[in-house]
Parts: C-alpha cells; structure tokens; sequence
C-alpha cells in the first residue's frame, strides 16, 4: 500500500465508529420514509438503480450544491465508482474526466465518454464533449452509468454522464445564491421557477469568476439555462430546454517536474505567449412524450446548437516558418443539430412481462476550422499572443445515423434477461481551402462502422439482494481535434488512424443493508486499436494506434443514512489498465521511446478511494468531513514521468433555515485541510515534459442563498 492509502486508510478509520453506530440502529419507520427510492433514466424509462443489471449511480443536484461552490463537476462526483474527474483548474481547458479509463488521455476536453444535458448530446458525433455548459444550480440529478451497456449510446461510449435540470413545482419561487473563496473566486447565480396549470418553468443565469491559483489562470463564465414544459390536453408532453454559455479564461499550461518542484504556480510560457480561449456556446432542444395507448409510448427529441472557439496556443515563431505549419491560433465555429426517435412497448412473452425499445438516432457537426499565426512583425523581433496571417482553412463535416433497439424480459419472478444492439456508422468529410505553394489540397473522407451487441442476466437471489452479469462490444472513432494533425508536419487530417474496439465482461451484486445501499462489479475490458498519444508538442497533439489494451477492474460502493441524519459515502476502485503490445511513442522507433508491453497506460490512477461522513438535517447545523486518495499517475506510455499519489481532506458547516415562505442556507468549507502539496492532474505525453498541472494548498469556501416561495 503506498504512501497515500496508507494515509487515507487511517482517516478512513476515523468514520468506522459512527458507522457502526448508524448500522445498529433499528429501522424505523421514519427511517423508511427518508430513505425513498429513487430512479435512474434508461431507454426504457424510469428504473430504480437496484434494479439495473450493471454499474450505475445516481447523485441528486441538492448533494451536488450542498457546502459547495457549484461550479465543477468534479466537486461533487467523488461518491461514484470507476469515475476519474480531476479539476486542473484550467478553464480553458475543461474538466479532465474519465470511465474505467476511457477518457483519460484527453489533453483537454472530455473523449471516450458519452455526456448529456436534458437529452441532448454534450458530445458531438466525432466523440468529443465537454462539461462547461452543465448549470449544478439547476440540476435535479447526474447520473453515471459504467460497463458493457454503454455501449449502447454509440461512438465513444466508454461510459455515460447524464446530467438533467429540475423542473418547476408548486407557486413561484425566486433564489438568490452568492459563494466567494481563495484566489479571486466567487459566484453568483439568479434562479426563478414554479409551475401553473399546465405549464411549468425554470429559468436561472450565473456567473463565476477567479483570479487564479496559478499565474495567468482568471477565467470568467456565464451561463443561462431555461427548462419550459407544457402538458397539453391529450396527455401528451413538450419541454422545451434553453442554454448558453460563454467563458473567458486564461491558460496556464503544464510544467515541467523541475518547474513544479521550485515555482508550481508560475506559468512562465504562458505569460510569454498570452495563452488563452474564448467559448461562445448556445444550444435549444425540444422533446415531444405521446403515450400511443396503455402499453405504448413515442419520445422525439430535436436539438441544435452554435459553438465558437478561439485558442491562442504557444507554438514557437520558428515552428510556424515550415509552410505547411497550421500556426499558433485555432479558430473553429461548429454548428451542430440532431434528432432522437424512440418508440417504447410494454407487452407480455410467455404470459411474462417483455419491454421493448426501438429508436433511431441522427447527429451532425459542421465545422469551418481556421488557423493564424500567433505573432505579428519580423520573425527576429515578433509581437506574440495575437492573430497574424492565415495558415489554415477547411470546412469538415461529421454525422452518425444509428439505429437501435433493446429488450427487457422477465422470465421468472426472479431472473430477468436484457439485450439490445446499436449499429453505429460515423461519416468524416474535409474539404480543404486552404492551398498555398507547398500546402496541397487534403480534402478527404472516412467512414466507421460498427455493430455493438450487448446483453445482461439477473437474478433476485433475495428482495435486497441482486446479482447479474453483462457483456458488450463498444468503438470509439477519432475525434476531429485527433484527426487534425499528421505526426510528420505534413497538413491535412490524419485519416490514417483507425477506430478502437473494445469487448467488455462485468459481474457484480446490489444489496440493500441497513437501510443503505452496498454495490460491488468485477469488469475487464479488452481493446485493439486503443488510439493513444504519438506526439504532443506546442500545444498541437497527434495520435496513433497502438495496438491491444486490457483494463482489470474492480468497484465498490456504499451509500447509507440513518434516522437521525447521519450520511456516510465509501467509493472505492481498482484499475489495472496495460499496454498488452509494445509500440513506439512517439514514432518512429528510436532507443528510449519504445513502450514496453505491460506498461501503464497514462492518466490513469490504479486505485482511488473516496470517504466522506456527514450529520445532515433537513434543517439546522449540518457538517462533515471528506476524504479522497489517488494512487499514483503515469504521465507518458514509456512511463519514465509519474505524478505521485496523494490524499486529502476536506471539512465543512453550514446552517439551513426555514422559516415561513423563506428558506435561508450558509456554509463554509476549507478543502485540502491539512495543505498537501501534489500533482491534480497529468497532461498525457507532452512532449516537452510539461506534464504536471499543479493543484493548490488549503483553500476556503463560503457561500449564502435565499429563497421566497410567492
């Protein structure tokens, strides 16, 4: 056990007294009653977790803002298994997310996962998503589903994020919120909802702001989001869902292991080339629920968006001088649309209940990408950090149609079988504008297709107890940004590289203990044609295929709550992700960048372990503490760089009142308590050893909201 398990084994220790005390309590009826059972959303519907035959957790969006700043995910995902989410306190580059390892070689951005906001697609057909439009307060719930069945979302499925906006109830009711902490950093968000007659409403907008832990960090984002739904006089539904986002932030890019051991906050390159991007994103979708009869139901959902990206890159002048150089400023406007179609069934087979689900689902992208060089004036004597002359410009377009359909029966009271299958085709197409001397015309095409097929059996054993096991087949297409650039310097997409496909096994077991729930799954997931890193230089990345990979895993959950308030939250997983053939990183092959078969693959930490313990009342004092712990993180596939393991702990109080129609709630939070200084996240492979994104010492948080019910 290294260093940072062992440390969070004996806090961990710290909770084990309340705990047995929570679990000899008798179960009361009040008991019961607060710990009511929840759904998740599959395409059959509503389900409770404990009935879903694989990995999956639900974190509803009061956990998600309580004692907390509401501004990242990763604040509040820390209870779920498989899930690596690390904030590198860059804005400019997103959360760094992932599942059971997909994901995990994101330089920026979010790969190898599925997200969704309300239904509608936060990942483009490509496979690229990103979590910077998702409002945590106005969210009802995320949740996170793992292992073979999310496949069944298509592309780039290695897991799925689904986050889903609360939707207004009962009288007007209008909220203020208001939190502040270390480094510049506030927020402040307006909310309004409620609901009349047949119409109900959602509307709340945010922004936050930071200075900064590191230098050249501020960022500043904005968001607006509105929910409108109308049940019209024949059952039916509409819900009409509204987003906006716009964000400003400086990037202070990674350093190198001696740069983080003597100034981790100083961002030098940065400040040289004034690394930063700009996001203008605005989105609408529009879902229309008919139940056809008593056994039947339709769901159309149609979206479309806009997305702007400016990013200022710090690629060296003389870089820039090879005519088929793409510059140091990427410019991309994306115009992207869809449409889901989905009918549903409850019948009988056997005189045994059977549902069935069949849809049909069309993604496209448009893109214009444009590059600039990032100076102005003599090559000798440039002005940096702004946009000079063209050096790229191309239209590339990319859509999916797939079909899909999934079955549920259950065959005896106790055993209940599910299949489904998905055949995913994704279409790549670049037309190239930009022909310059030398630069020749790399218009091209590309097309992958895959069938995936999965299925799962479960049997009841006992009324709180479940077992089950499931197998499936996954791919995951290069994205666009994978695409951009050829590991050689020559122009054009890198259509070369191949899609992965991945076959996954997963069993596991739910039981209900003491009023709580305990979930336990053993997976391995064998892929070939893992697209990893080639090169990752002056902020330009290239990729490769690099043959099989394997990842072993094993995941544990445990969520309680006892009558008097006492919460408790373990997540623990174990990740053994392998090259499983050797290759060269980058290529070609030379004598010190051979990647071994048997090593790591980058960014993955092989375990992490989350703990927290809380007395949480409905109304009053609140308090309590968490803990999370990392193993250690290999930065490049030759696994020569590692971010080392740590733990850290966090504490909060807060205080709710209610009184009348007003509801007031403050808090105060200090995260890493005791100032451990460490790595939080790694950049994968860059390839001037500026791997490491500092995270900061002890930091503080407090906040104040206000609500009036009219």
């Amino acid at each position: 056990m290294n260093v940072a398990f062992a440390t969070a084994a004996r806090l961990l220790m710290l909770g084990v007294p309340f705990a047995a005390q929570a679990q000899q309590q008798p179960q009361t009826d009040a008991a019961a009653a607060r710990l009511r059972e929840v759904t998740v959303s599959t395409p059959r519907g509503e389900v409770t977790p404990f009935n879903v035959p694989g990995s999956v957790d639900r974190v509803d969006g009061d956990e998600m803002r309580d004692s907390r700043l509401q501004v990242n995910l990763s604040e509040g995902l820390g209870a779920v298994p498989g899930l690596q989410v690390q904030n590198r306190l860059n804005y400019a580059q997103d959360l760094q997310l992932s599942i059971r390892g997909f994901g995990a070689r994101s330089t920026f951005g979010v790969r190898g996962v599925r997200l969704y906001v309300d239904g509608i697609p936060a990942t483009l057909p490509d496979g690229q998503g990103q979590t910077s439009n998702i409002d945590i307060g106005s969210v009802d719930r995320i949740e996170v589903l793992r292992g073979p069945f999310s496949a069944l979302y298509g592309n780039s499925s290695g897991g799925v994020v689904q986050a889903f906006t609360a939707s207004g109830e009962g009288a007007p009711r209008l909220s203020y919120s208001l939190a502040g902490g270390s480094f510049g950093t506030w927020r402040q968000s307006l909310q309004l909802s409620g609901s009349q007659g047949a119409v109900d409403y959602l509307l709340d907008a945010s922004r936050f702001h930071t200075d900064g832990w590191r230098e050249h960090s501020a960022a500043r984002r904005d968001i607006a989001n509105g929910k409108l739904g109308i049940a019209l006089d024949n059952g039916d539904k509409l819900t009409l869902i509204l987003n906006s986002v716009r964000i400003d932030a400086q990037d202070p890019l990674g350093l190198t292991a001696d740069q983080y051991a003597l100034a981790p906050r100083n961002a030098p390159l940065a400040n040289q080339y004034n690394t930063r991007k700009t996001v203008e994103q605005t989105q609408v979708g529009l879902l229309y629920e008919r139940r056809i009869d008593t056994t039947q139901a339709l769901r159309l959902m149609v979206y479309g968006g806009e997305r702007k990206t400016t990013q200022y890159q710090s690629i060296p002048v003389s870089a820039q001088q090879n005519p088929l150089h793409a510059g140091g400023v990427i410019d991309l406007s994306r115009q992207y649309g869809g449409i889901d179609l989905r009918w549903s069934a409850a019948l009988q087979l056997a005189d045994r209940p059977l549902d069935v689900v069949a849809g049909l689902g069309y993604d496209s992208l448009r893109e214009q990408r444009r590059g600039y060089e990032n100076y102005l004036g003599p090559v000798a004597a440039p002005l940096l950090g702004v946009q000079g002359r063209l050096r790229r410009n191309e239209r590339n377009t990319v859509w999916n149609l797939d079909p899909y359909a999934q079955a549920t029966w259950r065959f005896t009271d106790r055993w209940t079988l599910e299949a489904g299958v998905r055949r995913s085709s994704v279409h790549f197409d670049s037309q190239d504008y930009y022909i310059v001397g030398t630069n020749r015309d790399d218009s091209g095409n590309a097309r992958y297709s895959r069938t995936l097929p999965v299925a799962s059996l479960r049997y009841q054993a006992t009324p709180d107890l479940a077992l089950y096991g499931s197998i499936g087949r996954g791919f995951e297409t290069p994205t666009l940004n994978e695409l951009s650039y050829r590991a050689n310097g020559a122009s054009g997409l890198n259509f070369a590289l191949r899609p992965s496909v991945n076959d996954s096994i997963e069993v596991g077991a739910k039981a209900r203990l003491a009023g709580g729930l305990l979930t336990a799954a053993l997976f391995q997931t064998r892929t070939r044609d893992e697209i990893v890193t080639d090169t990752n230089i002056g902020g330009r990345a290239t990729f490769q295929n690099a043959g099989r990979t394997r990842r072993n895993g094993f995941e544990l959950g445990w969520q309680h709550e006892t009558a008097n308030h006492w919460r408790t939250q373990l997540a623990y997983t174990w990740l053994d992700a392998t090259y499983r053939d050797a290759f060269c990183s980058p290529s070609p092959c030379g004598t010190a960048n051979t990647v071994a078969a048997g090593n790591r693959i980058p960014g993955i930490a092989r375990q992490s372990l989350f703990a927290s313990l809380g007395w949480v009342p409905p109304e009053g004092w609140r308090t309590g503490v968490e803990m999370r712990a990392l193993g250690r993180i290999q930065a490049n596939d030759v696994n020569t760089a590692v971010a080392a393991g740590y733990a850290v702990v966090a504490a909060y109080a807060g205080y709710l009142k209610k009184w009348e129609r007003w509801e007031f709630n403050a808090f105060a939070r200090i995260d890493n308590l005791f100032d451990r200084r460490y790595v939080g996240s790694v950049i994968v492979n860059e390839g001037n050893g500026r791997y490491y994104e500092p995270a900061p010492g002890r930091n503080w948080t407090v906040g104040l909201s206000g609500a009036y019910r009219f």
